[in-house]
């Protein structure tokens, strides 16, 4: 039996995000997640809204697109300062928002020599929350109680978590997107307490520990 790669083989094993960073070695660490982080490979992570009306598609996009469109929520253009400007050009367009990130996935294999995919992972799993509180009323009482946090909440509140550190980081500074995308990837992959994707992560689950 021939075991020569057919030519849609050869093609999809060619395939990289932006044409550069491959997602074959690209380790998800956090079990709970790994179900819900799509790596397929993608040239332009683009998928024109294909999954939009199937529930639970979302977890089938690539996870850099899903990164991109967290990028591009409205109201970054409110602010006033060069950075937040500079932020406020990626709502609603997702060319310039794919651009700015091809270019700070540069920066990240620039400064540590890592595949910037991976960093995103990582600085994606050390910002999403295992628990959170919800409000349960009882008897006209409402109070907080710890609950457990699904996992493809998990992702959104990182991306969450991620994006507004980003808006934070390019308020009122002369720093460029590209730089602050780059800064709070890699501090969030490292989980440093300069990340305050990771610090909104704590702040959370020290929220739900004492509401237990």
């Amino acid at each position: 039996m021939s075991t020569e790669p057919t030519p849609e083989t050869t093609l999809t094993s060619e395939i990289k995000v932006f044409g550069r960073w491959s997602t074959k070695d690209v380790q998800v660490s956090d079990p709970g997640l790994a179900k819900y982080i799509s790596l397929q490979p993608v040239i332009i992570p683009h998928t024109f809204g294909r999954h939009e009306h199937r529930r639970f598609g979302k977890k089938n996009i690539p996870i850099v697109e899903r990164f991109i469109n967290r990028l591009m929520t409205p109201g970054w253009a409110r602010r006033r300062s060069q950075g937040a400007r500079q932020a406020g050009l990626i709502a609603g367009k997702k060319s310039t928002a794919i651009r700015l990130v091809r270019s700070a996935f540069e920066v990240i294999h620039l400064r540590t020599g890592q595949n910037p995919i991976q960093i995103l992972i990582q600085a994606i799993e050390n910002a999403a929350p295992r628990e959170e509180t919800t409000r349960i009323s009882y008897g006209g009482i409402s109070y907080h109680t710890a609950c457990d946090v699904a996992p493809l909440r998990r992702i959104d509140l990182a991306l969450r978590f991620i994006s507004e550190s980003i808006w934070r980081r390019s308020f009122s500074t002369i720093e460029t997107v590209q730089e602050a995308i780059a800064d709070e990837l890699i501090a969030a992959a490292n989980r440093d307490s300069r990340s305050n994707a990771v610090r909104r992560r704590e702040e959370k689950e020290r929220m739900a520990l004492s509401a237990r």
